[in-house]
């Protein structure tokens, strides 16, 4: 497993509540359990959370994958909400689709795990930044 950089958790996912799995094998994991700060005020869960989460997943895998003393940053995301949920775990799971010298594109899915059902599709395409010198 390569772990996730020092203090890429520790701002707003530590105050979201969302746990890394870490990047394993290609495919980089996250969670977390629902609860009341990621509902949005119509009583389901905020579209943010999901976005968030899965934009972190996938840097998790970026980190890991980057050039040694390199870099990245997000150049383009989309993403397309499917479902929602109230309570329970959402989890998410990120894959690099290609992973070339100046770009890399991610594509990651988020899950509600109890039900199995697909809340986000989502996908990103990161500039890779080569250390200088």
């Amino acid at each position: 497993m390569i772990d996730r950089p020092k203090g890429q958790w520790e701002h707003l996912p530590a105050y979201l509540d969302w746990e890394s799995e870490g990047y394993v094998d290609g495919v980089s994991r996250a969670r977390f359990t629902i609860q009341q700060h990621h509902i949005a005020g119509n009583g389901y869960l905020h579209a943010t959370c999901l976005v968030g989460l899965a934009d972190l997943t996938c840097a998790t895998g970026s980190f890991a994958t980057v050039p040694e003393g390199g870099s990245f940053t997000t150049i383009e995301l989309k993403v397309n909400l499917l479902g929602t949920a109230r309570e329970g775990t959402v989890t998410c799971e990120a894959r690099m689709q290609h992973g070339g010298r100046t770009t890399q594109v991610w594509d990651a899915e988020c899950v509600h795990e109890e039900s199995g059902r697909r809340l986000a599709l989502f996908r990103c395409t990161q500039l890779v930044l080569h250390p200088r010198g």
